[in-house]
């Protein structure tokens, strides 16, 4: 057989009524004899930005000398702390960055007090401080997301992905004089430009591999329980027949993947629809009553649009703040916001830790996902950057001192892992955000207040 630059391009799409769906990154998208590094297929650093809030026990007194959130030692022979210790299977993929602190998501006048659960949120991934206002005047920064995104972003069929747990509702003003899109979103294209976050699997599913069909399209075949794959498996007959013997694998792989997604998608809103009463009542028909399920359907939702490259950059928003729900599995029945709030007590303490660890180890459900995904001469855990913290830090002092923060991934090769830095004291967390986007491939000098990058 004959050796030729002919190839799949990286681009293609399979297309049928209603449904765009990308590929995953396949030999046969790589001209023969060609070096990955020139080519177009060549994997690009996916970033993804997680945001849990209120904080974490390990910024308390009694937490940080317990080390709940950070271990005791340094560098790469650090032990486990009681709240991390769920990602010790992604040791060689870890980066823990201590004592950091989020001064913009402060009060800086008397009128601000009080104010922190309104306002951190904005200042998560942009460290700006924003404009006390409860008017259309708001004015926070550009988050690092969509730096990356403006950068990177333009070549995909989705700049970013934004999508969240909590229902949101970005009108109106919600509590001590601020305009409660501050606490809807971790993404800003621009300091006026807050971006809307998705709670609905089935509207993030949609944008992912929907094609123009109308709202009462897309509804019918939801109601008729079909697939997307149904529109075009003609076109994935006829493309399997001219792929090599490893790419109908992971064609077929990636195949049922979005089926089985598509599957539970159309459970959850089956049940839904069953009349049987809902613990959310006021969700959206898609979204799942358990609060794992939905995380993990959309951290699946996730990996997939970084797998096709439909887009290189998300953030998730894992809660929202004041949040009243009740996380069973993690041994405590206090709701969140009750138990953020414990009065500096070490058994109360030790219960907020308890929920700290529980929302850090659905993380590894991601990073396994990213993980067994081909990319390149790689897997995407390789080739992501996944930022995981709180814009506070002692929740139950409303305070912004040692916020709780980890990387994971290692960005293409530019990170190590295994390793944890300690920050001398007040370093800007703003420099884990430069430091982020400097190992993703922005040259930028600064972000909000920081004042240089941490060495990882």
């Amino acid at each position: 057989m004959f050796i030729t630059k002919k190839h799949l391009s990286r681009r293609t799409l399979l297309r049928g009524v209603g449904v765009s769906l990308a590929l995953p990154l396949l030999d046969s998208m790589v001209p023969a004899q060609t070096p990955l590094a020139k080519t177009a297929a060549k994997p690009k650093a996916r970033l993804c930005c997680i945001e849990m809030v209120h904080g974490s026990a390990g910024s308390t007194v009694d937490g940080s000398e317990k080390h709940y959130w950070s271990p005791e030692k340094e560098g790469p022979d650090f032990e486990w702390s009681e709240t991390l210790e769920p990602l010790k299977d992604y040791r060689d993929y870890i980066t823990v960055v201590s004592d950091t602190d989020l001064r913009p998501a402060g009060a800086f006048i008397d009128a601000e007090e009080g104010g922190d659960h309104f306002r951190s949120t904005s200042v998560f991934l942009t460290a700006a401080h924003p404009k006390l206002t409860m008017g259309a005047d708001i004015f926070c920064g550009t988050s690092i997301d969509q730096m990356y995104a403006q950068r990177f972003g333009q070549d995909t069929p989705l700049p970013s992905l934004q999508v969240c747990i909590e229902s949101v509702d970005s009108s109106g003003h919600c509590d001590y004089g601020y305009a409660c899109v501050y606490s809807d979103t971790i993404s800003w294209a621009s300091p006026t430009q807050p971006l809307p976050m998705t709670v609905d699997p089935r509207t993030v599913f949609e944008s992912l591999f929907g094609d123009g069909s109308t709202p009462e399209e897309r509804a019918l075949r939801q109601q008729a329980s079909a697939s997307v794959l149904d529109r075009i498996m003609h076109r994935v007959k006829l493309l399997q027949a001219e792929l090599p013997a490893s790419d109908r694998t992971r064609l077929n792989e990636y195949l049922e993947d979005v089926r089985e997604i598509e599957r539970r998608i159309q459970r959850v809103e089956q049940h839904n629809r069953s009349g049987i009463a809902r613990a959310l009542p006021a969700a959206p028909i898609g979204v799942p009553d358990s609060f794992e399920e939905h995380v993990k359907l959309m951290f699946d939702l996730q990996a997939l649009a970084f797998q096709t490259e439909t887009t290189r950059c998300s953030a998730f928003k894992m809660s929202r703040d004041v949040c009243q729900r009740v996380y069973p599995e993690s041994g405590v029945k206090v709701p969140f916001h009750t138990a953020s709030h414990h009065g500096e007590t070490p058994a109360k303490i030790a219960d907020f830790a308890k929920i700290n660890r529980y929302h850090v180890s659905l993380v590894p459900y991601f990073l396994d996902k990213l993980k067994n995904i081909k990319d390149g001469d790689g897997n995407l855990l390789d080739h992501s950057l996944v930022l995981y913290g709180s814009p506070i830090g002692d929740s139950n002092a409303h305070n912004h001192k040692r916020v709780p923060v980890f990387l994971a991934g290692k960005a293409g090769g530019s990170i190590k892992g295994n390793n944890h830095v300690r920050c001398k004291d007040s370093t800007p967390m703003a420099n884990v955000l430069l430091t982020a986007l400097h190992k993703v491939g922005m040259d930028v000098e600064s972000v909000g207040d920081s004042n240089g990058v941490i060495s990882i």
